[in-house]
């Protein structure tokens, strides 16, 4: 026989089957029941009859904000940036909510044998916001925009294998590489890979942020706020609202206070630690989704004390990852083992030994290395990460049972990964999810790449990479990359704590799919295009 918490379930979800309830009563009467708000938020889509409406203006509270940033797709490091390319400019590909590959721009993609040359058939039906039509011309320059010995682009590294890009036709792109490359089409959903209108010469024209994504910039402040409109010419389905109002809270208190008060309708993060207290507000649905994406720790292998592989090796024995994990992710996380390759990507090598805590052993190779007494100092700032300087600061407390000192530099928010990324030798950075290893390795592991953050070069480990990319064989592909892995285990500069869950948030009043993108935070980036409200 049913209890009657049970009963008032199967009432509310026969209610939203039929349309007979709102989502906000929906919520409030699960909470009754004892449902947690993420499981009734499942609940709910599963359940609920109504479709995505159309109207109303989505604000969008979001981290990682500078006033320094700009249009320039090459250039894209910092959340803002991200999440309005995703927002206001269109890519050739886009990973789907159920993490697989669908069509933004190409209606369909295919290669030839041995995956050198890549077809993308594109969709006649897309513009940009200036009214003019898209076409391969504009496709050829943005993908140009990241080749070549002048580019100061960070995926140049990319494109590094592509020989020649030509149309067949305004409406078709061909890409030829000089070796095959199996997963090329997931390369076209970096965020990098955002099309710009062409100029007459090849180039883009970037400044003016012209796109031909689901929404057009009406006004905008770097690093303080936003307001888009709705694009008609919008070639795929979603664009539910009919303006977006981005706004920077870079400041984790002012970006918790404005969801708890309706002043925003879905924040991009929120404070772990306040997570049990969110999830008991009936009007806040916590969306926690493992990911790909990771907090790592670069240390520049080319810096002392760095260059020495046994203080690395060190630096890394002396975490416990576990203690990290409990009181920094509070649980929402998965163990790093020092190589960017995640279980939520493919090709998880799961039998590599996971390292532990050995402060023992770190003291030993430090001893070997002739560097006790170790004193380093770490850079961070709370925009990295919800409680990126708590890690530092429980890490420091780690180290030391290694006889490690670990002085940690608390940063400023604004402009941190144009001045301290890639510029301070041991830091903290956060690494939104990427689709393969082949891209992650490409983009931070590559000796030559633009954003090697721990300045690493090995030979094997790029011979791999180089061999990875064209073999068809997926248990030959599986084993190339496990023993990169090992590599960068082993004899890499970067320390990986853990692969972060993408934990945001959304007033109860917001639809949502069923299926949440793991690529970025708030469905991949998209939430914009992706969610609606509810009546």
């Amino acid at each position: 026989m049913k209890d009657d918490k049970q009963v008032l379930l199967d009432r509310i979800a026969e209610a939203a089957r039929t349309g007979g309830i709102s989502r906000r009563s929906f919520m409030h009467y699960a909470a009754v029941a004892g449902v947690a708000s993420t499981t009734a938020s499942g609940l709910w889509v599963k359940s609920a009859k109504a479709a995505p409406k159309k109207g109303g203006t989505f604000r969008w509270g979001l981290h990682d904000g500078n006033t320094s940033d700009t249009h320039d797709p090459g250039t894209y490091v910092s959340r803002q940036q991200i999440y309005l390319a995703h927002t206001h400019r269109s890519y050739l590909t886009m990973i789907n909510g159920d993490g697989s590959l669908g069509p933004d721009l190409a209606d369909e993609w295919s290669a030839n044998d041995d995956a050198s040359v890549w077809t993308f058939k594109l969709t006649e039906n897309a513009s940009f916001h200036s009214g003019k039509k898209l076409t391969a011309d504009d496709v050829i320059a943005s993908l140009n925009h990241h080749r070549g010995e002048k580019t100061t682009s960070a995926a140049k590294a990319l494109l590094t294998d592509v020989t020649d890009i030509k149309k067949d036709g305004d409406y078709a792109v061909v890409v030829s590489l000089g070796r095959g490359n199996a997963d090329f089409p997931w390369l076209m959903t970096d965020y990098h890979m955002a099309i710009c209108p062409a100029n007459d010469d090849g180039t883009i024209e970037w400044k003016s942020g012209d796109g031909s994504g689901p929404y057009k910039i009406e006004t905008q402040e770097w690093g303080v706020n936003c307001r888009l409109s709705r694009h008609e010419g919008w070639h795929r389905e979603g664009a539910y609202f009919d303006e977006v109002s981005i706004i920077i809270l870079n400041d984790p208190n002012a970006r918790q206070t404005a969801l708890v008060t309706g002043d925003v309708d879905s924040v991009s993060i929120i404070d772990l630690k306040t997570m049990g207290l969110l999830q008991r507000d009936p009007n806040i649905i916590i969306d926690n989704v493992p990911s790909a994406g990771a907090i790592t720790m670069p240390m520049f292998c080319d810096t002392a004390p760095f260059d020495n592989v046994d203080v690395r090796n060190a630096l890394k024995l002396a975490m416990n990852r576990d203690e990290i994990i409990e009181k920094i992710a509070f649980g929402a996380a998965t163990k790093g083992n020092d190589f960017h390759h995640s279980p939520a990507q493919p090709y998880w090598p799961d039998d590599i030994p996971q390292r532990e805590y050995d402060p023992d052993q770190a003291k030993s190779l430090l001893k070997k290395a002739g560097a006790e007494g170790l004193e380093v100092s770490i850079s961070t700032a709370d925009s990295v990460y919800a409680g990126a300087v708590d890690m530092a600061v429980l890490y420091a407390e780690q180290a030391k049972a290694a006889g490690i000192k670990v002085n940690v530099v608390r940063e400023p928010n604004d402009g941190y990964y144009s001045d301290v990324w890639l510029k301070k030798p041991f830091c903290l950075v956060s690494w939104g999810a990427r689709p393969t290893p082949d891209v992650m390795y490409t983009l931070a592991y590559k000796d030559d790449a633009a954003w090697n953050e721990s300045h690493w070069k090995n030979p094997r480990f790029n011979e791999l990479l180089l061999q990875a990319k064209s073999e068809l064989d997926d248990a030959k592909r599986a084993e190339m990359y496990r023993e990169m892995a090992m590599l960068a285990r082993d004899d890499g500069g970067t320390i990986i704590p853990f692969f972060n869950n993408f934990v945001y948030a959304h007033r109860s009043n917001i639809g949502v799919p069923e299926k949440l993108a793991a690529s970025w935070e708030c469905d991949g980036a998209r939430a914009a295009s992706r969610w609606w409200f509810e009546g």
